[in-house]
C-alpha cells in the first residue's frame, strides 16, 4: 500500500548480534609481527592527499548537479503547518508538521501537496535565507494531492522554478529531488525515472494518473518538493513513497500541475468531470453469467438524481440478481466508449475523463441497450 509521506517520523535503531554454532578447533598461536623501527626525526612527512597535477578535472555530471542545486535550491521552501488534534484525556493538543514546496510565480504562489497542509490552522513558509513568513491557502485539489499557498514577499525576492513537460520524459532519465526530509532543509537526492504512467491510489480513495515513479530518495518531509530533470526543470511534485520499500517514490507529473494550478489560483478548487452514475466493471466471467453481449465495459447500475446521466436518458438497473456470493443490479445500459475511446474499466473511464475532458463539456457515450448500440450526448457535471 502506498502511504503519504508522514509529517512526523520516529526512528528506532535495532542492533542485533548473533553467533554461529560449531565444533571448537584449536588454533595455532599467532606469529609475532615484526616491529617497524620509528622514522628518524628529520624524515619528511608522508603526503596525505594527491597533488593537484594528479587530480582529474571535476566530473561533468558532478558539475551539472552542483550548478543545478545552486540555481534551484533557493526556490525550494520549508513549510510548517500548525495543527490541532483532539486528545481523549487532554482535549485539543497543538502540534506541528513539516513539508516542502517551491516558488511558482512572482505573485508569491507556492506549490505543495494537499496532505502537507490538510487541517492546518496556520502555515509558515521558510526560505533559504532563513526568513519565515506566514502563508495563506489559495486553493486545494485533494484528488491530485495539490495545494497552492501564497506569501506576501516582494517579487524581486522570489525566484520561480521553470516547469518542464512530463509528456517528454523517458524511463532512465535523470531525476533530482530537493526537499526537507526530516526537517533537513533543501536536501538533494538523485536517481532515475523508474517508470511512467502509474496510477497512484491515495489515502482519500482518489487516484492520481500518469504518476512518475523514481528511485531518488524521497523521505518524510520531501512532500511537496520538486522533482527535477537534469536541466533543473520541474517534472513533478514529490508526493508519496511505497510503504516497506526502498527506492520507490512517486511524484505528481508536472503536466497535471500545469492543468490544475492555474484553476486553483483563479477559483480555489478544480471542477473534476462527472458522469453521474455508478456501475460494475464487466469481465468475461460476469458477461457470461449475466448473458451480456460484450466482455469489457461498464454495466450501469445506479444514477444520481442530481447527476447529468439522468436527464441525458441513460438507463439504470431494472432488477437485481445473485451471481456466486454477490448481488448485482442489472438491466441498465452498458457503456462501451466515450468519444469513441473504448472503456474497459472504471479506472480507465476515470483516467480518460480526468486527462481529456472538462466539466461542462459535451461528450458522446456509446451504449448497449437491449443488445442494440446507441449513442447519447451528455454534458459532464462537476464531481461532488
Amino acid at each position: 500500500m502506498v502511504r503519504k509521506i508522514a509529517i512526523f517520523m520516529v526512528f528506532w535503531l535495532l542492533v542485533g548480534c548473533g553467533a554461529s554454532r560449531g565444533t571448537a578447533v584449536p588454533l595455532p598461536l599467532p606469529t609475532p609481527t615484526p616491529t617497524t623501527p620509528p622514522l628518524p626525526a628529520d624524515s619528511p612527512a608522508l603526503p596525505t592527499a594527491l597533488p593537484d597535477d594528479l587530480l582529474a578535472p571535476i566530473d561533468v555530471e558532478e558539475q551539472l548537479v552542483t550548478n543545478l542545486y545552486g540555481r534551484v535550491g533557493p526556490s525550494v521552501v520549508h513549510i510548517t503547518a500548525q495543527v490541532v488534534t483532539m486528545n481523549f484525556f487532554f482535549g485539543p493538543m497543538p502540534s506541528e508538521g513539516t513539508g516542502s514546496g517551491f516558488v511558482y510565480d512572482e505573485a508569491g504562489h507556492i506549490i505543495t501537496n494537499y496532505h502537507v497542509i490538510q487541517g492546518a490552522t496556520g502555515l509558515t513558509v521558510r526560505f533559504s535565507d532563513e526568513r519565515s513568513v506566514p502563508a495563506q491557502v489559495v486553493g486545494v485539489d485533494p484528488a491530485n494531492d495539490l495545494a497552492v499557498l501564497q506569501v506576501d514577499v516582494p517579487p524581486a525576492e522570489l525566484t520561480p522554478l521553470e516547469l518542464g513537460d512530463s509528456a517528454s520524459l523517458q524511463v532512465g532519465m535523470r531525476a533530482v529531488a530537493i526537499g526537507n526530509p526530516f526537517g533537513l532543509d533543501r536536501t538533494l537526492t538523485m536517481g532515475v525515472i523508474s517508470a511512467l504512467g502509474r496510477p497512484l491510489e491515495t489515502d482519500n480513495n482518489n487516484t492520481i494518473f500518469n504518476v512518475i515513479q523514481t528511485d531518488a530518495a524521497i523521505n518524510p518531509g520531501n512532500s511537496g518538493g520538486p522533482l527535477l530533470d537534469s536541466r533543473g526543470l520541474v517534472i513533478g511534485v514529490n508526493t508519496a513513497i511505497r510503504e516497506g520499500a526502498q527506492g520507490i517514490g512517486f511524484a505528481v507529473p508536472v503536466n497535471t500541475v500545469k492543468r490544475i494550478v492555474p484553476v486553483l489560483i483563479e477559483k480555489g478548487a478544480y471542477p473534476h468531470p462527472w458522469l453521474g452514475f455508478l456501475g460494475y466493471d464487466i469481465s468475461p466471467e460476469l458477461a457470461q453469467a449475466l448473458g451480456l453481449p460484450v466482455t469489457r465495459g461498464i454495466l450501469i447500475a445506479q444514477l444520481y438524481r442530481e447527476g447529468p446521466a439522468l436527464p441525458a436518458g441513460i438507463r439504470g438497473a431494472q432488477q437485481q440478481v445473485i451471481v456466486g456470493n454477490r448481488r448485482y443490479l442489472v438491466g441498465g445500459d452498458v457503456l462501451t466508449a466515450v468519444n469513441d475511446t473504448p472503456v474497459t474499466s472504471w479506472m480507465r473511464l476515470h483516467e480518460y475523463l480526468e486527462l481529456n475532458t472538462q466539466a461542462g463539456e459535451m461528450v458522446t457515450l456509446t451504449l448497449l441497450r437491449d443488445n442494440q448500440e446507441i449513442r447519447v450526448e451528455l454534458i459532464l457535471g462537476v464531481q461532488p
